[in-house]
């Protein structure tokens, strides 16, 4: 396959690091904003009380970010989550397999979480780029002084890689070669400085940044994957790449009946699980055997162990959203099953875990149906970090990551603390005088009593979604604005309206940036699918020819802006280019067009 095949089949054309910089800076001055982020929506980690916390012996600002999913798979995605007050990265998950064709759509949060989107949707090697150039732009804004205001002293943050799927796959060379390249990207790093040279970042292009852009590693394996796979695995990882290690488990290990109960109590009972998913899946006793001798032999090994909970659980597709017979569920839920698992596991290998107040060997991290309501919850138990996906997914997107993490801050304030360790040990203590076993008893309770976890039940979260009778259309529409926020990609972007249209805003769409997950069409309140109706706009010539459906390529010609509609489409392009045109309008450097670094990668692919 060439260069040009490869980029075209995959479902993304991630943005260069030198027009994603670009991007940047002429938002900034013209709006305000950064990757279409309010600064009300920034969040200063420096300006409440300390969110510090650990994870596998590296300190992070705050115990929160996004989890391995759409909110991590490009760089800009990256810079929004940090943007937003995370300070821990689960990196979408890579795996040998990197030319998936996965069905589209692949993401339904209409209610709770679906999704049949499991795994990387770019080639590995783009995957190690857009890693090292989140981890460059995060380091550039945090130089460049003019967020200082909003952003105060940022702290640390960590990138944490997310493998997967079996052990061929992760020892083979392609998968080996980028675990070592992430944990030593000086080749990569020193081939995109010159990207920045000629930009407003360039008195920044030698900033200093750490070839290492992870060292820790959260597995996340197949439902079904044998117990001595995940053992090897985790111990490959640990000697033959020297990574400290989580282990991601899946709600099965709750076993079949006691799942079904509990969906059922929760008022899930349409939702259908297979008894075959369970029987081959980790069980319990197995999986407490695995924690505790994997526990063993990191410390043997000078190494750090923890578990994560928990995977999706897999159920059989009833909805007809989502083209696939098996999709994965996430959010509410979720939070509940894997709490009770948690509570279980706690319960059967006393002193093993950091959890509750107790000081075991094995951390605990979380990402199970986390928001701005239960946040303080979990981490008060000790979890950390606790990572979020399905709420990122609804309206607000990223920007609901600082209310997530100034909702806690206040927390705190009121239990009159002035960290989150002193709130751990607070509600720990609160746990223990008001008779409990420990404050993870108190709040598994909570969640299972019909009236403190009632937010946690079916007809709390399967609400109906706002609609409007009326077909989208190319121009103008309710203008809500939540095509942009819930998309996880920032493809979508809003512009001002020309006078001519008489409208307040247009939107249009980053092709290249849209993978069609369906979240866009999931939430607009009118008829139609936004990613397909809006403006669809390329700056790859090569992505341009191979899509259809309208279309316009953005671009150069001798020296001036210019617009190329596909046939059909040519009745539109003046009104987009007044659109883009505005002193607000399109904030992407068209004198800097992709076609031109696609160009020069070509060249230093063949010189290679």
């Amino acid at each position: 396959m060439g260069a040009d095949d490869a980029m075209v089949h995959e479902p993304l054309t991630p943005q260069s690091l030198g027009l994603l910089a670009d991007r940047i800076h002429r938002e900034w001055t013209s709006r305000r904003r950064i990757f279409d982020l309010p600064t009300s929506r920034f969040f200063d980690v420096s300006a409440g009380p300390d969110l510090t916390a650990e994870f596998l012996g590296r300190e992070i600002a705050t115990p929160l970010g996004p989890a391995a999913g759409p909110h991590t798979q490009l760089a800009q995605n990256l810079v929004l989550g940090w943007l937003g007050g995370g300070r821990l990265f689960e990196l979408k998950t890579v795996q040998v397999l990197d030319e998936l064709d996965i069905p589209r759509p692949c993401i339904d949060v209409a209610g709770v979480g679906y999704n049949i989107e499991w795994s990387q949707e770019l080639q590995i090697p783009r995957s190690l780029e857009e890693y090292v150039k989140g981890r460059f732009l995060i380091e550039l804004l945090t130089a460049w002084g003019e967020l200082d205001p909003f952003l105060g002293d940022p702290g640390a943050h960590v990138f944490d890689l997310s493998v997967g799927y079996d052990l061929a796959g992760i020892a083979s060379p392609g998968v080996a070669a980028f675990i070592d390249s992430i944990a030593d990207a000086s080749t990569v790093i020193d081939r995109l400085r010159p990207e920045l040279l000629g930009g407003p970042f360039a008195h920044l292009a030698d900033i200093e940044l750490d070839p290492c852009i992870a060292d820790t590693v959260t597995l996340s394996t197949f439902h079904g994957c044998p117990p001595d796979e995940i053992e090897k695995i985790t111990k490959h990882l640990m000697t033959r790449h020297g990574l400290d290690v989580i282990v991601k488990l899946n709600p099965t290990l709750l076993g079949f009946g006691q799942v079904r109960a509990l969906l059922d109590a929760l008022g899930y009972g349409d939702l259908r699980i297979r008894p075959e998913d369970f029987a081959a899946d980790l069980r319990f006793e197995r999986g407490l055997e695995l924690i505790g001798g994997l526990s063993e032999f990191a410390t043997e090994a000078g190494r750090r162990f923890g578990i994560k909970l928990t995977n999706t659980l897999v159920v059989e597709n009833d909805r007809g959203v989502l083209p696939s017979d098996t999709m994965y569920l996430s959010g509410e839920p979720l939070h509940v099953l894997a709490m009770t698992l948690l509570d279980q596991l706690h319960i059967s290998a006393p002193g093993m875990l950091r959890v509750g107040g107790h000081d075991g060997p094995v951390q605990v991290s979380w990402s199970a149906g986390i928001d701005k309501e239960n946040l303080a919850d979990a981490v008060g138990l000790g979890i950390v970090p606790a990572t979020v996906c399905s709420d990122l997914l609804r309206p607000g997107g990223y920007g609901r990551l600082a209310p997530m993490l100034t909702t806690l801050g206040r927390t705190i304030d009121e239990s009159g603390g002035s960290s989150l360790r002193e709130f751990v040990d607070f509600r720990s203590a609160e746990a223990f005088n008001d008779g409990a076993r420990d404050s993870l008893a108190v709040y598994t309770a909570q969640l299972h009593d019909p009236v403190t976890g009632a937010r946690y039940r079916a007809d709390a979260t399967t609400g109906p979604l706002r609609e409007v009778d009326h077909d989208l259309e190319m121009w103008g529409c309710v203008a809500c604005n939540l095509c942009v926020t819930v998309c996880p990609n920032d493809a979508v972007m809003k512009l001002p309206s020309p006078e001519s249209l008489g409208h307040r805003w247009e939107y249009v769409v980053l092709s290249e940036l849209c993978n069609d997950c369906g979240n866009c069409n999931t939430f607009c309140p009118e008829r139609g699918d936004p990613a397909r109706i809006k403006p669809r706009l390329f700056t790859s010539p090569h992505r341009f020819e191979a899509d259809t459906g309208q279309a316009f390529l953005i671009g150069m010609a001798d020296g001036v802006p210019s617009i190329t509609a596909r046939t059909g489409w040519e009745s539109e392009t003046a009104t987009l280019a007044e659109t883009l045109g505005g002193p607000d309008g399109l904030p992407i450097a068209t004198e800097r067009p992709e076609a031109v670094i696609d160009e020069a990668r070509r060249h230093a692919r063949r010189a290679d």
